[in-house]
């Protein structure tokens, strides 16, 4: 099987932003974009995207998981970088449109096929550094994919950092690429130099998020993580693990968490911590990793209550449950 996400359709749905208005959607080849080397998106990064995913039921429909608040954030990146505004509804056709042409490849359970709508800066002017661009692209990509525990489910390691952060603190809630490229070298450090899988930005001893994904810590029947503001991406997979657990009864704490307090909790026997996000859903985390000390998270495996509500998640996007909050939309 190709690595996760490096398999893509050889079609996707495009349309271009010329100033005034964006063109009519086409279906064309993948590799097909043209750039001219002085668009704004190569100098200063203006560019946004998005990361959700079709199902295959067991009845042969397809359906997408939480388009809405998707194209919501796509919408609100796109605003908070200065692009020019997308069309919602129109995004909602294209996405719909290219997953539909594509349908007899989605895969089945508990494979997936994965969408990435794309948006960036075209307009030719190194001199616009601080400008916006005022033409733009907006493109639908698919990756079908398996599954992301196709290797065994392990507990990550995750270096704690509280001297650096993932991005500026106002450009935490958009979803652009900046941030990740932002995040590669200390992650790639840690790997290096701890062994770790990823790094828990704790600027100030403040748990923000990984580099990747949202960061959970389930402490018995209690869901703290940190509240949202602009610092960190407003995970949608972060939304859905809290709305069943609330569903659940558990209690869901949105608030700050300190480093101090994260390590105390974490000590404790059933104590789980995990990272979510729309490519693993949530992954369980066994050790955290600060000034050179290893900390066990609970008993340093996989928790039973990350299992359990990831796969309630999976249960609803795979059909296998009820959909009660009317996340799914059809094909």
């Amino acid at each position: 099987m190709a690595a996760f996400g490096s398999l893509f359709m050889p079609e996707m749905a495009i349309s271009w932003f010329d100033g005034s208005g964006w063109s009519e959607s086409q279906v064309v080849s993948s590799d097909s974009i043209q750039l001219h080397p002085g668009a704004h998106v190569l100098h200063y990064s203006s560019t946004c995207f998005e990361g959700l995913k079709a199902f295959r039921h067991a009845d042969g429909s397809i359906k997408i998981f939480r388009m809405d608040q998707n194209i919501a954030r796509f919408a609100q990146s796109a605003e908070l970088l200065a692009l020019p505004s997308i069309d919602a509804e129109a995004t909602t056709a294209m996405i719909i449109e290219i997953v539909a042409r594509f349908a007899d490849e989605v895969p089945a359970p508990p494979g997936s096929m994965y969408i990435r709508p794309t948006h960036f800066g075209t307009e030719p002017a190194i001199g616009k550094a601080a400008v916006p661009s005022l033409t733009s692209c907006q493109y639908v990509l698919l990756s079908p994919v398996g599954d992301y525990f196709a290797g065994g489910d392990k507990a990550l390691r995750l270096l704690v950092d509280d001297q650096g952060m993932r991005c500026p603190p106002h450009m935490g809630m958009v979803k652009s690429g900046g941030n990740y490229a932002g995040a590669l070298r200390p992650i790639m450090k840690a790997r290096a130099e701890a062994q770790a899988d990823q790094v828990l930005f704790c600027p100030g001893g403040d748990v923000q998020e990984t580099g990747a994904a949202n960061f959970l810590l389930i402490d018995g029947d209690e869901i703290i993580t940190k509240a949202l503001d602009e610092s960190f991406l407003h995970g949608i997979t972060r939304d859905s693990i809290l709305t069943l657990a609330r569903d659940r009864g558990m209690k869901i704490s949105e608030r700050a968490l300190s480093i101090d307090e994260l390590l105390e909790r974490a000590a404790k026997p059933g104590c789980e911590a995990a990272l979510s996000g729309t490519a693993a859903v949530l992954a369980p985390v066994g050790t955290l990793i600060y000034h050179g000390k290893e900390y066990p998270v609970g008993n340093g495996g996989v928790g039973a209550t990350t299992v359990k509500l990831r796969q309630a998640l999976n249960d609803i996007q795979w059909g296998k449950a009820e959909d009660k909050h009317g996340w799914l939309t059809s094909i």
